[in-house]
């Protein structure tokens, strides 16, 4: 099922007509396949629907589905799509969709009752039941005293019994509240710290607009993971598998010529010792070991460098012990590393000065790479841009020129 899934996906994406694809599935199926689509995939399909295709489409979903589908629709086109929905469903969606749908707002549903503390649990079955019978869903239910919200009653107090005798505040469980411009990744945050139940929605006045469940976080955990990803390739967030050649070239142009102006840096570089690499060619051989070994160590210890400044656990100003850290680990990897390849060169190519050469290389190019790759996320940081998009770059370019610079040297100087 994952496979045709994804299949149907692919197929829409590529297609010059998405709607026609889209109409192809069945009803149950169009829910699946639309919001599993990347984002840009979704616009592009939205777009392509005419208004009655739409309408139909939206009809079937949740008033929060169909919110976040009418987001994609231009003004006409939601207008129309809204005033040929029925009154109940048109004002539901019309209230989500004037919320930003990277807020707390954005992510809530309008599946609760509220009611308040001094009603018994009969009452409170009752009105659950009238709400499950108009939706069709079953309803979170938030106790409130005097407007304030108490917290949020399990749906097992239900079945205790004489409901008139049951005091709601021995039962209610603490709900955590946001409000309704709080970002979808706070709303995340408040989620690890209060991982069961439910998060209610309020607005400036305390009053409760929605809830939130677990389950409406899972796009923004996974958009969260993509972005980091993302950052530490340098491709744009907004790039999906799914996009063409024509977009995805779009999307990397950039980045790759900037990368293209620091390997001809590390060219130069290379071009200082032609000589030296032309009387000892086997030097040639090694150089991309230097430099691999290099840029991967630069990289494990960005990695974790821009984990503690997500985390809060290190800055510019409190780095200098993770410095010297990385520093002396990098030593610890270079030696190993360096004695495995100083073994390797001197027993196969028969010299030993050459694996002399190689190994103090690998030893000072961790070291570098170490160093690098911890102060470069910091001093990012410290300047307010973001460590983890722009980092790898100078931290494979340091590695590169200086490790480069540095073997050279020594087999300029030595054999």
């Amino acid at each position: 099922m994952e496979e045709q899934t994804a299949d149907v996906q692919q197929a829409i994406a590529a297609s010059p007509n998405p709607a026609a694809e889209f109409g192809q599935l069945s009803r149950s199926h169009q829910r699946e396949v639309f919001f599993h689509l990347p984002e840009t995939v979704r616009k592009s399909l939205v777009e392509d629907m005419d208004r009655e295709q739409l309408r139909g489409f939206v009809r079937r979903l949740d008033p929060d589905e169909g919110a976040d589908v009418l987001g994609f629709a231009g003004e006409e086109t939601r207008s129309a799509v809204l005033k040929r929905l029925d009154e109940d469903r048109r004002e539901k969606v019309e209230f989500l969709l004037g919320f930003s749908p990277e807020s707390a707002a954005g992510l809530m549903h309008l599946d609760y009752v509220t009611v308040g503390v001094e009603r018994g649990v009969d009452a409170i079955a009752r009105r659950v039941q009238r709400f499950e019978t108009q939706t069709g869903r079953i309803p979170t239910i938030f106790i409130t005293e005097g407007g304030e919200l108490l917290g949020e009653l399990p749906g097992q107090v239900l079945a205790m019994g004489d409901g008139d005798v049951v005091d709601l505040r021995n039962h209610v469980r603490e709900t955590p509240a946001v409000t309704y411009d709080t970002t979808d990744t706070d709303v995340v945050d408040v989620f690890r710290e209060h991982p069961e139940g439910s998060v209610a929605v309020l607005d400036v006045d305390g009053s409760i607009l929605g809830v939130i469940n677990a389950e409406d976080l899972l796009r923004v955990v996974e958009e969260e993971a993509a972005e980091t990803l993302y950052e530490f390739t340098g491709v744009q967030e907004e790039e999906s598998i799914l996009d063409g050649p024509l977009s995805k070239v779009r999307h990397r142009y950039k980045w790759l010529i900037i990368n293209l102006g620091t390997a001809f840096l590390a060219a130069a570089a290379v071009g200082i010792f032609e000589d030296t690499i032309a009387a000892f060619t086997l030097l040639a051989v090694y150089m991309p070991v230097v430099a691999g070994m290099g840029g991967n160590a630069g990289t494990q210890s960005m990695a974790v460098t821009v984990r503690g400044i997500a985390l809060g656990q290190i800055s510019l100003s409190t780095g200098n012990r993770a410095v010297m850290n990385e520093i002396l680990a990098g030593a610890a990897n270079g030696l190993i590393t360096g004695v495995l390849v100083a073994v390797i060169a001197s027993v196969f190519n028969q010299s030993p000065l050459l694996g002399l050469v190689l190994g103090v290389s690998m030893v000072l190019n961790l070291v570098i790479a170490g160093f690098f790759g911890t102060i470069i996320p910091l001093a990012l940081d410290r300047i307010g841009k973001d460590p983890a998009t722009s980092a790898t770059i100078f931290i494979t370019t340091a590695t590169d020129v200086l490790g480069f610079f540095i073997f050279l040297g020594l087999a300029q100087s030595v054999l």
